[in-house]
């Protein structure tokens, strides 16, 4: 590794060493900064943010080393930049596809009624790595733009080279756009489902309620400790009052079928 001493600004080094700083161009006098921030996929659902800081002078580019804190002279002022961040980007377009596919699946097994009760918990750690990914991407599309239009009239830099890592850039936020709105998709299809079932559950118990209430109030009347009731002196009392309370039940069914389907009528 090479060092060199590069007089830069201690506000500037406090932006290359930090761990957290966002993607950013900025052109100052004597050497522009350049900060690609990128999201790391190790695995599905495993995302480190890191950010890779650049300074480009009139003649040659450094890398910054965050772990000791130097510069290393590149041996290529644009190309070694562009390699660096190519393979760190086709990463992400390989990892990425993992989200694609896992999304794929939960959209499948929602249409094949099969999804199990960890949906909402999936669906939760799909949506907020792909805000952050898409969230990075964006701005790193950004900044990436500005700094081709930039140094893009320079004869040693490669303009096709760094067009095809901008579209790269934005391919991922595009994919990445995508996969929320058909998260959001998925969401609204699950929660009007969900509520479908509900609906037809409060149906019945409705159906239940209408049926037995007037059920409940005949047999409490009959029930009461006192002398003078209907049928109490016939031999089939029992009989007439059980014909009465099935009369009385196809009689509420009816009403609150009926009842159901006006309120259907009226909802369309």
């Amino acid at each position: 590794m090479q060092n060199t001493e590069l007089n830069i600004d201690a506000l500037h080094h406090e932006d290359l060493d930090n761990p957290l700083h966002p993607s950013i161009f900025d052109r100052n006098e004597g050497y522009d900064i350049l900060i690609i921030r990128l999201p790391i996929l190790k695995k599905l659902h495993e995302i480190d943010m890191v950010s890779f800081g650049f300074v480009i002078s009139e003649s040659t580019s450094y890398f910054y080393h965050k772990t000791s804190r130097t510069l290393e002279i590149l041996p290529k002022r644009f190309e070694s930049i562009y390699e660096m961040l190519d393979k760190k980007i086709d990463d992400i377009l390989k990892f990425f596809r993992d989200y694609q596919d896992e999304i794929l699946l939960i959209e499948e097994k929602l249409y094949a009624q099969n999804l199990d009760k960890e949906f909402m918990s999936r669906w939760l750690r799909h949506k907020k790595d792909i805000v952050r990914i898409e969230r990075v991407m964006q701005l790193t599309a950004d900044e990436l733009k500005d700094f081709i239009e930039v140094y893009e009239h320079h004869n040693d830099f490669p303009v096709n080279h760094y067009y095809d890592l901008l579209e790269h850039c934005e391919r991922i936020h595009r994919s990445a756009s995508l996969q929320l709105t058909k998260l959001d998709y998925i969401y609204n299809f699950y929660t009007t489902r969900t509520a479908e079932k509900m609906n037809r559950i409060i149906f019945l118990l409705t159906i239940i309620s209408g049926v037995f209430l007037p059920l409940n109030l005949f047999v409490g009347y009959f029930g009461m400790n006192t002398s003078g009731l209907p049928f109490t002196a016939a031999g089939n009392g029992t009989m007439k009052v059980s014909i009465m309370m099935a009369f009385i039940m196809m009689v509420s069914i009816f009403l609150v079928v009926l009842w159901r389907k006006r309120m259907e009528k009226n909802e369309l």
